[in-house]
């Protein structure tokens, strides 16, 4: 198994649910949700949680995907954990390079679509 520890950072807690339960199907990673970005982020920074992937949404209060991300990416202890963006938010392939992202996958409403998503990726 490539990822053992998996890191969701979604504020919608169905969308979490849908992605933990499609994830226990194909995986026996450990999972963890947190849905509120800033204490994401600093939990990721007092080392209290230690990923080794990171699924993470654009669209949340407070602080936005894109900005969570370039915080991540600007700390030497946080910037070679694999992000994947996941989110509804149409942005280009281009712009998730840029920022460093590992990937850019679009959330499917479809459950199979998602473990199938997930089998390939772990």
């Amino acid at each position: 198994m490539k990822y053992k520890n998996i890191l969701q950072i979604d504020d919608d807690f169905d969308d979490c649910e849908f992605f933990q339960q499609a994830l226990e199907g194909v995986s026996t990673a450990a999972y963890m949700a947190l849905h509120n970005p800033i204490e994401a982020l600093q939990k990721l920074v007092d080392r209290e949680i230690k990923p080794d992937l990171i699924f993470l949404d654009i669209n949340m209060p407070m602080m936005s995907g894109i900005e969570l991300l370039a915080e991540i990416k600007k700390r030497d202890t946080l910037k070679n954990i694999p992000v994947i963006i996941f989110s509804t938010a149409p942005i280009s392939a281009n712009l998730a390079k840029i920022l460093d992202a590992k990937d850019y996958l679009t959330k499917p409403s479809n459950f199979n679509d998602l473990k199938n998503i997930l089998r390939s990726i772990l």
